[in-house]
């Protein structure tokens, strides 16, 4: 991959990258047009990344469907499409051998009671602030492994343009800030979130959720909608009073809330009082049943202004 990126860099090109944990649809494939559009070359990565899960977590039922997942991104536009064994050199020879390599990806998630090989990957990237709260408060390892792997694509791939989805949303403000905090040359490009008929975020994890969790599920966009306009209309502006009724919307429609918080759309500070003082983003985690007996957590925002 990095001879493919480093002949192609050299050839002057534009070099686009879409990141994808596989189970492809058309919010995906949103980024790999929107990547097209800049870029003269699109490699797009597909990757389930161990270290970004607890043992407790979907690792092992999080959907996959590689080679309809290739195709699909080839026919978007991508002009390659680096899906790696593993991305963790845990052992020298792991690339040629295929159990090695899952046990090698495995031996990443966290919480794993096994005993790390001596050449272990043991480097980690963590940005201090801005992965603390919001997804990071229940999921305190996520954005260590988002943070590390974005490196190793950076360094792997060598793309002048990174594109990502806005439903990933605090993911995105890290990724901004060590890409800027680390000093690669590397442009952040956000797509808005592509949404179902009802509303609801695509998510790749959305396949695992039952058939009543599926209906209680768009219930998030319209709560989220409904803050966004009593806002606008300057009918509800006080954070408190928006977390309460966005909450109680949700949970009325069958969701677990995780949290709903209001942030500053940029830092992602808390914000309380007063919404409309400054940009702020209404973000939200919220927790359905799921096919496998696993909950399935989704996660969405809207920006307020």
């Amino acid at each position: 991959m990095k001879d493919f990126a480093r002949r192609h860099r050299m050839a002057g090109k534009r070099l686009g990258l879409v990141g994808t944990m596989g189970a492809v649809h058309e919010g995906h494939l949103s980024l790999v047009h929107r990547a097209a559009e800049l870029c003269d070359v699109v490699i797009c990565m597909i990757y389930i990344n161990p270290a970004q899960f607890t043992v407790h977590e979907d690792f092992d039922s999080y959907p996959r469907s590689m080679t309809a997942d290739a195709l699909q991104m080839q026919q978007a536009g991508a002009h390659a499409v680096f899906a790696p064994k593993t991305f963790y050199h845990v052992i020298e020879d792991s690339a040629a051998d295929a159990a090695a390599a899952a046990a090698a990806d495995k031996a990443q998630v966290v919480g794993q009671e096994q005993q790390q090989h001596p050449l272990a990957h043991e480097t980690w990237v963590t940005v201090e602030r801005m992965q603390q709260g919001l997804c990071g408060q229940s999921r305190p390892h996520l954005f260590r492994g988002i943070a590390t792997i974005c490196i190793k694509m950076y360094n792997t791939m060598m793309p002048d343009v990174f594109v990502l989805g806005q439903k990933d949303y605090q993911q995105n403000r890290v990724v901004e800030r060590l890409t800027r905090d680390l000093d690669f040359d590397v442009q952040v490009v956000e797509v808005p979130t592509v949404r179902e008929a009802d509303g609801l975020g695509m998510s790749s994890r959305n396949v695992n959720l039952t058939p009543e969790a599926r209906a209680q599920a768009p219930a998030i966009y319209a709560a989220l909608c409904w803050a966004q306009q009593a806002v606008q209309q300057r009918q509800v502006t006080s954070a408190a009073d928006l977390v309460a009724e966005v909450s109680a919307r949700i949970a009325a429609a069958g969701g677990r809330v995780d949290y709903v918080e209001v942030r500053h759309a940029q830092q992602l500070e808390v914000v309380q009082g007063d919404v409309t003082a400054q940009p702020t983003v209404i973000a939200v985690a919220v927790n359905y049943a799921g096919r496998r007996g696993k909950d399935v957590r989704l996660t969405d925002n809207i920006v307020i202004r």
